[in-house]
């Protein structure tokens, strides 16, 4: 278990302390390229001085914590309008990372062009399939512009700035547009403003960012009537407030499940040792994720 923060005022993390010496900055990864809605996330975490390590993909982003090539993993595990990220929660399963905090974003899509680009010049928006897929209406309402897929929406705005197409855009964020000197036609393409994703920060350790009141576990349960039941009874019988429950299924293990459940406490307090213990009497597997200070969702 992660030892406790002494107490005192509140320190931004990745903040140097008054009167000593800056260290250097934290190394988060991503999944993705720089300007992605992840380095967002890392931005409000620990400010803009953190250092970014792109991976390609969800399976290098976690082997760049779990090999000290960084110091954090910052994964998306869920949007409010896609859901969950089901690669991340079968990678949860296996990883020995812990999580250590947790971030909200609001994900605002961006139309990006290059400099001197007017949107009646573009025909093409290249971005990744779930961009594409929350702003339908914008594509409905510009019917001559073609939606392609791509693997990233930040590396959609750096191919087209290393392309210099002037009949092509992409869809990604301001950071995006910032980053690799393009410019922004039209902002809030989503068809829902409120469109969140959260993410976690996963650390070798698992020590929380701050005092932490949200834990996350997953676990299996075994095929019996009333399983379920008595797995819920080791929070409810505690007063414990359950935040998400979903299941996934196991890979390799046909119609076998695991469940994820975020719960108010941490595994510190008695409360919440007490359910994981009773939680482990009646299940056939049980793993902490984390216990981790709980974001709050910006506000729309």
């Amino acid at each position: 278990m992660s030892p406790r923060r002494r107490s005192g005022a509140a320190r931004r993390p990745g903040s140097p302390r008054s009167g000593t010496r800056r260290r250097p900055a934290l190394r988060v990864a991503i999944q993705g390229e720089r300007g992605a809605f992840s380095e967002l996330a890392a931005r409000a975490l620990f400010g803009p001085r953190v250092r970014i390590l792109p991976c390609p993909d969800f399976d290098g982003l976690f082997r760049a914590a779990e090999s000290g090539r960084a110091r954090y993993a910052l994964a998306p595990v869920e949007n409010t309008i896609a859901g969950s990220i089901h690669r991340v929660h079968d990678l949860l399963l296996h990883s020995p990372l812990k999580v250590a905090g947790e971030a909200i974003v609001r994900v605002s899509h961006a139309l990006i062009a290059l400099p001197g680009v007017r949107l009646t010049d573009v025909r093409r928006v290249y971005s990744h399939p779930v961009a594409l897929a929350q702003c339908e209406k914008f594509f409905k309402s510009h019917p001559r512009l073609m939606p392609v897929a791509t693997h990233d929406t930040a590396g959609s705005v750096r191919a087209l700035t290393e392309s210099g197409a002037r009949d092509a855009a992409a869809i990604a964020s301001d950071l995006a547009a910032r980053l690799y000197g393009a410019r922004v036609l039209k902002r809030h393409l989503e068809d829902h403003r409120a469109n969140f994703t959260r993410f976690f920060l996963l650390s070798r350790d698992g020590r929380p960012l701050a005092r932490p009141d949200k834990t996350s576990v997953l676990f299996a349960t075994r095929h019996q009537p009333g399983a379920l039941f008595r797995c819920m009874g080791a929070f409810a019988l505690r007063d414990i407030n359950l935040l998400k429950i979903e299941s996934r299924p196991m890979v390799g293990r046909p119609w076998e499940y695991v469940f994820h459940v975020d719960f108010e406490g941490s595994d510190r307090g008695q409360s919440g040792r007490n359910a994981l213990r009773h939680l482990e009497e009646a299940c056939t597997f049980v793993k902490v994720l984390g216990s981790y200070p709980r974001a709050r969702t910006p506000r729309v």
